[in-house]
């Protein structure tokens, strides 16, 4: 089944998203021997429904883009269900609702059935033909996924039609629900067996949940080179034919092994995690059934569905828990993108922390590693330094009492629990730096500060994506002097970026703060050592010219806009006070409703200029990422660094980076694997159909002189105000919000009142 113009629409998907890169070997240079699956050969990638993390599952679209993404052996999965007169079909469900359009083109109400005991309603494959459904489309059935490809009008096909329009090296049969089918005599086994025996179709693999219907077929294929595999459910669900939990099952792999070559589990039954996302020690399940002789395959692999804190969001490091974990490695992973775990696989799996760097791609922290640790902290910075950071980042604050201080906001609301302490009172509003009210850190002293807890970012929240919430008070904020001390003695580092915003707004008030930072920088002997580099950066031309020519510092122009492009002359005007570059991310891959518009020429005349060009910021949260990018951070990342040949990346995930930057693929040459090649820009938006696209948005503003161009800085005001002397602690607010005052300081102002008052006595 598929009309010819769904199939035309689904090559040119193909085509239009990767036509410049060809197909390459799974497995690469990946040495077999160190692979712990039961054949010592590299895990399987079982595209689930094809990529159906980003076309509506089981279409041609999915099917095809999981063929050019991922492996060359990739094996394309179809969940099974039956129609009325007894045709198999791939969808994946027994309801018909969810993934396709059908409640619009039948009138009909939906219906009642009995599903393993459980009262079921909807509209079920078995009350419809095959001729039906040919007026049928489908649709993106999870609604966190974009249904922008709805429109291809993707059609229903057959088990026949999908394995000879596709020719698959791999193909997997799932029967989910051969007792329902039974019920309403439609016989699967009849089916699965016509299919097989059928020589333009190649079945490698049959999976079911129910043990009566695998025992039934599994002597046909005791002699041929069909994998007959078990699906275990939830712990606590029933198996319909032996009445038993899947928990219960688990305990007997020596009866598994009498009808099954293997086994397919949810993943959380290799590795559980806690009722708050966090791992657990792994359990001994693929070592029992390896040693039964049976392979495991993993289940439930998804980009765009967290599994556990300790992956920090990073779908690549969950699979390599899962394949390279010193211990075992499963024999496949079912996954919605595929994608991903071929990158896994093939390029980051056994290559050690320690493996030398492939890419010369500068990694900086943003708030060091902020997507694991509260920005800016101790504990922040030290994961920074543990996960590969070249440049370690400190955003300078100043305090009341002149201290220079690392914090990713002037506004402590943004980064401490203030507002639930008796500071919260300090609230202002001040239109030179924001336009919303915050409490600025130059009204509170340096020990107020340290008083306040950290409270970690989670920049994606409004989509309930929350980070390392066990640890989102921990650590302690540093001073510049401090922060300055921990990057010297860390040999690891290639150097430091000292980051200056609002300084001439600080000035007016009475904060040197370039005179700070270069006290700070001398007095930590960076002045005068060079093997670490220190970057100053700001967003402000003045600042820079401040710096220039008093050190041989490297100086970062930060455009704090999206960009478009830039005039020759503001790129002239840039290079007068700075030799590198940062720019957001927009800048590079303008973005339409998350679709990747195209790309601009702002890396490329930078660097014409002899400019190095920053992007910020990436992160590794999907909802950060375009579509384009496969909910995957080193998607994203590769397809900046080889697609748009930016300089240096500004991260909250520093191990994502620098462990991308060491892969073993990316020095292959003209052989680099559709997996490790960058996305080109605009190619998925280009296959969302009229009716679907996202209104045009207006093209990014030009860079101009006027943009760059500043007055010099004004001279730092002298202050009148009384600044908490050096090392005296300060008194700790009342419960009313208002500071206690040292009785230190009450007893000498006593005095004083008493001897006026007894002076005027007089």
């Amino acid at each position: 089944m598929g009309s010819l113009r769904g199939i035309s629409i689904a090559i040119f998907v193909v085509q239009a998203l990767l036509a410049s890169v060809a197909l390459v070997s799974a497995q690469g240079s990946a040495t077999p021997s160190r692979w712990q699956t039961l054949s010592g050969e590299a895990p399987v990638v079982i595209a689930r429904g094809g990529f159906s993390g980003i076309f509506s599952d089981s279409s041609f679209g999915a099917y095809s883009l999981a063929l050019e993404t991922g492996p060359s052996d990739v094996i394309l999965w179809c969940d099974v269900q039956l129609t009325k007169d007894g045709a198999g079909i791939c969808f994946p469900d027994l309801k018909l609702d969810n993934n396709s359009n059908i409640a619009t083109i039948f009138s009909d109400k939906p219906v009642t059935y009995l599903v393993n005991g459980v009262s079921t309603k909807g509209l079920f494959s078995i009350d419809y033909t095959l001729k039906d459904l040919g007026s049928v489309y489908l649709s993106q059935g999870i609604y966190s996924r974009t249904n922008k490809f709805d429109g291809n009008n993707y059609q229903i096909m057959t088990v026949q039609d999908t394995y000879t329009q596709l020719k698959p090296l791999g193909f997997w049969l799932n029967i989910q629900h051969d007792a329902f089918y039974a019920a309403h005599n439609l016989s699967m086994r009849s089916f699965v067996l016509s299919v097989t025996r059928n020589a333009k179709v190649t079945v490698d693999y049959i999976s079911s949940p129910e043990v009566a219907f695998l025992r039934n077929i599994a002597p046909i294929f005791r002699r041929s080179s069909t994998k007959v595999v078990f699906r275990f459910l939830g712990r606590k669900d029933v198996e319909p034919s032996t009445n038993q939990t899947y928990d219960s099952l688990l305990t007997n792999l020596t009866f598994i092994k009498t009808f099954a070559a293997g086994i397919i589990v949810p993943k959380c039954y290799i590795w559980p995690v806690d009722g708050a996302l966090y791992l657990q020690p792994s359990t001994s399940i693929v070592l029992d059934a390896h040693k039964e002789g049976l392979e495991v395959f993993a289940s439930d692999f998804y980009n765009d569905v967290p599994f556990s804190f300790n992956c920090s969001y990073d779908p690549v490091a969950e699979y390599l828990q899962f394949v390279d974990n010193g211990k075992f490695s499963v024999d496949g992973v079912l996954t919605d993108f595929p994608i991903t775990p071929a990158a896994a696989i093939d390029c980051f799996a056994h290559i050690g922390k320690n493996a030398s760097k492939q890419a010369d791609l500068l990694v900086i922290s943003n708030n060091g590693a902020s997507g694991d640790y509260p920005g800016c902290t101790n504990m922040a910075y030290s994961k920074a330094i543990q996960d590969g950071v070249d440049v370690l980042d400190c955003p300078v604050q100043m305090t009341k009492d002149g201290i220079p201080i690392c914090l990713g906001s002037i506004n402590l609301i943004e980064s401490t629990d203030i507002v639930r302490t008796g500071f919260s009172n300090l609230t202002t509003t001040v239109p030179e730096i924001m336009q919303s009210s915050g409490i600025f850190t130059y009204n509170l002293s340096w020990s107020d500060i340290k008083s306040l807890k950290p409270v970690i970012s989670s920049p994606q929240s409004q989509y309930k994506l929350f980070r390392n919430p066990k640890f989102q008070n921990a650590g302690k904020y540093l001073q510049l002097s401090e922060f300055l001390r921990m990057a010297n003695t860390t040999s690891s580092l290639n150097g430091v970026l000292i980051s200056i915003e609002n300084a001439a707004y600080l000035a007016k008030q009475g904060f040197g703060v370039t005179d700070a930072v270069l006290k700070a920088l001398n007095e930590a002997g960076y002045d005068k050592q060079t093997t670490q580099k220190v970057m100053i950066q700001s967003s402000s031309s003045s600042v820079l010219m401040k710096f220039k020519g008093k050190t041989n510092y490297q100086l970062v122009y930060k455009i704090d806009e999206d960009i478009g492009g830039a005039q020759s002359s503001t790129i002239d005007d840039i290079k007068r006070f700075a030799s590198a570059v940062v720019i957001s991310k927009d800048s590079v891959f303008p973005e339409n409703s998350a679709f990747l518009a195209g790309a601009t020429d702002v890396v490329s005349r930078l660097q014409a200029a002899n400019l190095s060009v920053l992007v910020q910021t990436f992160r590794n949260e999907f909802t950060s990422q375009a579509w384009d990018f496969f909910s995957d951070a080193t998607v994203e990342i590769n397809s900046f660094y080889v697609g748009a040949g930016i300089n240096g990346v500004i991260t909250d995930f520093p191990k994502t980076s620098d462990r991308y930057r060491r892969n073993r693929c990316l020095k292959r040459g003209n052989k680099i694997p559709t997996y490790m090649s960058p996305v080109p820009p605009g190619s998925l938006l280009q296959l969302v159909t009229t009716d679907y696209l996202p209104p045009a948005e207006a093209p990014k503003p030009y860079l101009t002189e006027s943009d760059v161009v500043e007055p010099p800085l004004p001279p730092v005001a002298k202050t009148t105000s009384i600044s908490t002397p050096s090392g005296t602690v300060a008194a700790a607010p009342a419960p009313n919000g208002q500071p206690k005052v040292a009785a230190s300081i009450i007893v000498p102002l006593m005095a004083m009142l008493l001897a006026m008052y007894y002076r005027f006595e007089i």
